[in-house]
This record gives structure tokens, sequence and C-alpha cells, in this order.
């Protein structure tokens, strides 16, 4: 009897999730996303970084420094110019990650100072700069060696010829002081001071040509927004994380919830419309998260010493955004949600994979290209770029005018189809 009991509670628990399609469908398709997104997205390496070059001199060692730099996987050259401020200018406006600026003399393997090549970087994303300043100090190091190599045989070359020019010369004046009759001790004297500062000449130099090629080429690291370190990256993402998680969850108690608990076809029991209940929902909603939000960011700056380089404000305001964006994602997957369970398992396919590709914890460059494409349809991707212009490079809103337009283009999408589609009596 009790085998009985047990058996129908069994059956009632998977019948009634067969009547739950987003919820069955949620359950399988939710643990496949993760599984991809940890294995392809987190494990990923860094690769197809976005960079410019300038180059200020033209010949063989221009030609294979290109080469070299292109055949990385790591980077992916997206110019090459000759103008200097140009260069610097697509790191400044986000168009690049660096630009590696070769100076005038890379060509002049005779000129015994160091050449100095600059990484001009933006350092707001530290992820990428933790990978491109050392291997960019790698590749100029090896091309540095093979410079000095270069720079040897040369000497190789002029020693030897030195050489002979010295042997010819001895034996012209052995030949000649046979023949002579006649000595003279001062006219001796003289020779010998004059072979004493032909060697010194030559061993001065040797010694210069020798230090040349100790002092090949210099990288200077020119990091734009200065040292950033990786809580500075991570938590602008994560105030962005935080209101999405928070906005979407709570719409799932407020509008779900209610409905589940009956509370919701009471209220429409009374002369009211749906654009006045989603409407106040909207604003009490909005008004609690953009608190939260507040305090989330006070909180960042007391506890890790966060240092927001651009407006206070404009953070704030940006948030507000953020957080209306999210409501509006959130009344959209509750208008037909009849449980909390089953928004839950509906929305959760959205959000965790959001976390992953919007470049929350590492930056997108790290997904492979079919998850990079998906983040571009991610509002959360947009979000997390306003913030960290913001807070880390002193963005002002011309600066993130596209983040702010593509929310509120989501913004509008979303409330639209979260009214139409709202079910009263579900």
């Amino acid at each position: 009897m009790m085998f009985k009991k047990f058996f129908w509670m069994f059956k009632k628990d998977l019948l009634s999730l067969w009547r739950h399609k987003p919820r069955l469908i949620s359950l399988f398709i939710f643990p496949i996303l993760m599984i991809a997104l940890f294995g392809y997205g987190m494990g990923g390496s860094i690769e197809n970084v976005p960079i410019a070059i300038v180059e200020q001199s033209h010949g063989n060692i221009t030609d294979s420094t290109l080469m070299a730099i292109k055949d990385m996987s790591l980077f992916d050259v997206k110019n090459i110019t000759t103008d200097v401020e140009a260069g610097k200018e697509l790191v400044d406006d986000g168009s690049v990650k660096a630009t590696i600026i070769l100076p005038s003399n890379y060509e002049n393997i005779s000129d015994s100072s160091a050449k100095t090549v600059v990484l001009y970087l933006d350092s707001s994303d530290q992820i990428a700069s933790q990978t491109i300043v050392p291997t960019t100090q790698g590749l100029f190091t090896k091309i540095g060696s093979l410079i000095g190599m270069e720079k040897l045989s040369s000497i190789s070359l002029q020693t030897q010829a030195i050489s002979k020019d010295s042997s010819g010369s001895s034996s012209g004046a052995s030949a000649s002081n046979s023949s002579s009759t006649t000595v003279d001790d001062g006219s001796n004297t003289n020779d010998g001071s004059s072979d004493s500062s032909n060697s010194f000449g030559l061993s001065s130099s040797l010694s210069n040509e020798l230090t040349s090629i100790t002092n090949t080429i210099n990288l200077q690291v020119n990091r734009i927004y200065g040292d950033i370190e990786y809580i500075d990256f991570l938590v602008p993402a994560i105030l962005a994380m935080t209101i999405m998680m928070s906005c979407m969850m709570g719409m799932g108690q407020s509008i779900a919830g209610e409905r589940e608990t009956g509370e919701l076809i009471r209220l429409f029991m009374t002369p009211t419309s749906i654009s006045t209940v989603v409407g106040g929902k909207i604003a009490s909603k909005l008004i609690i998260e953009t608190i939260r939000a507040m305090i989330l960011l006070v909180t960042a700056v007391v506890l890790f010493n966060i240092t927001i380089n651009g407006s206070w404000i404009l953070a704030v305001v940006m948030m507000v955004i953020g957080a209306l964006t999210f409501v509006g994602f959130g009344i959209m997957v509750s208008a037909t949600s009849s449980t909390q369970e089953d928004y839950t398992q509906m929305v959760m396919p959205f959000t965790m994979p959001m976390m992953f590709v919007s470049g929350v914890f590492y930056p997108v460059e790290t997904m492979p290209w079919i998850f990079q494409k998906i983040a571009y349809i991610c509002p959360l991707t947009y979000f997390n770029d306003a913030m960290r212009g913001i807070m880390l490079k002193g963005a002002g809103l011309g600066d993130i005018w596209i983040d702010v337009a593509v929310l509120l283009g989501f913004t509008v999408v979303f409330f639209a189809l979260g009214v139409v589609r709202f079910n009263r009596d579900a």
C-alpha cells in the first residue's frame, strides 16, 4: 500500500512537469548551455585581439615584424598606418585594444642607440592587457635577438676586413724597411704611436658595436588608463550583473508569484487596467533597484577602494537604465508564467548564459566566435560596456551613447511584448 502511494506521488510530479512545458524544456536546455559555456567560454584563451600598427620606416625588418605580428593568433591587425596620432586615436575611441608604434630608426641596424617600440594600450581591459604586454615583450625580444645576431655577423665581417688590411700594411712596411739604408729613430717612435692609436680606435669601435647589440629594442608600454587591477575590471560588471539578477528575479516574485497565490486575479477584479498594474510594478521595482544600485556602488568604493573616473551621476543614471531594461525583460517573461517556479525555469536559460558571454568575468575575446556573436544580442554586454566606460575610462554620455541607445531599444521591445502578451487570467 505504501509503495502504491509512493508511486502515485512520483507519477503526479512527473505529470506536473509534463504539463508545464517551459519548465520541461528548461530542464534539458539549461544544463547543456551551462556545460557548453564552461567548457568553451571559461576554458578558452584570448585570441583575435584587435590591434593597430604604426610603421614609420620601410624595409626588410619592418616587413618581417609585420608578418610575425599577423601570424600570431593573439592579434587581429585591423589597421596599419604611418600616422602616430591616428594609431593612438584608434585605441582612444575603442576601435582596437592596442597600437604598436615602430620607431623611425627601426630599419637602421648601424645605429648604436636602442630602438624604442611603443605599445599604446587600452588598460581598462585588464585580462587582455595581462596577455598583450608579455606576448609583445617576448616578440620584440626575439626580434631584437635576430637583429643582434645580424649586427654580430656584420662586426665579424668588418673585423676580418680590418685584419686583412692590417696584414697587408705590415707586409708592405717590412719590405720597405728591409730595402732602406737609413734608419730614423724618431720616425719609428711615431709609427709605434700611430699603431697604438689605430688599435685603440678599433677597440673602441668594437666596444660600441658590441654595446649596441645588447641594446637593440626596448618596449615602452603606455597604459592610457593607468595600472588597473582585476577587481577594478570586475566590479563594474558585477554591479551590472547584480542589477540584472535582482530585477529579473524580483519580477518573478512580483507578477508570477502573485498570479500563483491568486493576488493578481483579485487585483484584476477591480476596475484596473493591465497598463496600470504593470506601470505601478515597474515604478516600485525601479525605485527599489535604484536604491540597491547606489548601495552597491558605495559599498564597492568603500570596501575595494574602487575609483570612479567618470561622473557619479552618469553612473547612477546608467544603472537606472540598466534596471529598467531588465525589469522589462522580467515582465516579458512573466507575462504568461502561471507559477513562480515556471518563471524561474524560463528565465534561467537567459540569465546564466548572459553572465558568461557578456564579458562579466572575462573579456568577450576569450569566447569562441559563436559566443562572441551571441554576446552582442545580450543586453548585459552593453550594460557592462557602459559601466566600465564610466568607471574605468571616465567616459561621458557622448562616449557611451550607443550602449544607452541599445539598452533603451531593448527596453521598448521588452515592455511592448510584455504588455501585449500579458495574460491576466493565467
